[in-house]
């Protein structure tokens, strides 16, 4: 099995030109090891990006669901469906560095969204569609987002003008993530399909990524809504956010390109 795994990492690493964060992600993954940048950035985004949507789990507890699949109370309640969408957060991410040669497409999104989704209380509705587009419409922000009958055009136009076979800058990516969410294609779980789509495309494009975190939710929102007017918002907090991820490169003395244009 061992000898299986280092195959296809093998395999994969040479199907994309894997940066030095890449190739240690997909070894530390491979290899199961703990304490690496690998396990640290499994618990910061799925910590992160489901307490930006509602999740009332604390770090230490999304830490437990990642290192033994446990969940310690403080004496509240824990919602069932914050640890599901935990734990499937955990396998989302394995399927962004699995498929990190593989093209941003429609299948894919419903493949992130479908697992993001699988088992929680969302998924026993028949009208949410899960791993599916929506059914009914919703806003954002109380901002009014695509027509369910329009969602799969939409999307097809934002793939076709992003271009999914190239290499992107971090503006092309940002701008995709701005796009996606004002279609908000799916019923629930856009945000998080589109910040881990984020992570796999700066990934893609040797691109050190980043995690917003729950403090810079205001800045984020914000960024999202005056994207048309000032770029810089969302532009400014996603930098700060990567500096933070740089810093934690540092640390694991993960070599980058400090003067990339991020």
């Amino acid at each position: 099995m061992v000898y299986e795994k280092k195959g296809a990492l093998v395999e994969l690493l040479s199907e994309v030109e894997a940066s030095p964060l890449l190739a240690r992600l997909l070894e530390e993954k491979t290899a199961g090891i703990s304490g690496g940048i690998y396990h640290k950035l499994q618990i910061e985004l799925t910590y992160n990006s489901n307490h930006i949507e509602g999740s009332r789990l604390s770090k230490e507890q999304t830490r437990l669901i990642f290192e033994t699949s446990t969940v310690g109370g403080d004496g509240k309640p824990v919602r069932v469906d914050d640890v599901v969408e935990t734990a499937n957060h955990f396998r989302c991410v394995d399927f962004c560095l699995e498929n990190i040669s593989k093209p941003i497409s429609i299948a894919m999104l419903k493949d992130l969204h479908r697992m993001l989704k699988a088992g929680t209380s969302d998924s026993g509705l028949p009208w949410f569609a899960i791993g599916d587009f929506k059914t009914l419409p919703n806003e954002v922000g109380g901002r009014q987002t695509a027509l369910p009958k329009a969602v799969p055009a939409e999307v097809e136009n934002l793939l076709h003008d992003y271009s999914p076979r190239s290499l992107h800058t971090f503006e092309q990516i940002i701008d995709f993530h701005v796009r996606f969410e004002r279609i908000h294609p799916f019923q629930d779980g856009n945000g998080r399909v589109g910040r881990l789509v984020m992570l796999k495309e700066c990934l893609a494009s040797g691109i050190v990524p980043f995690v917003i975190t729950d403090d810079m939710k205001a800045f984020y929102y914000r960024g999202l809504a005056e994207w048309d007017r000032e770029r810089g918002f969302l532009t400014d907090t996603c930098l700060a956010a990567q500096d933070t991820f740089k810093q934690w490169l540092d640390y694991f003395r993960i070599p980058y390109d400090a003067k990339e244009q991020r």
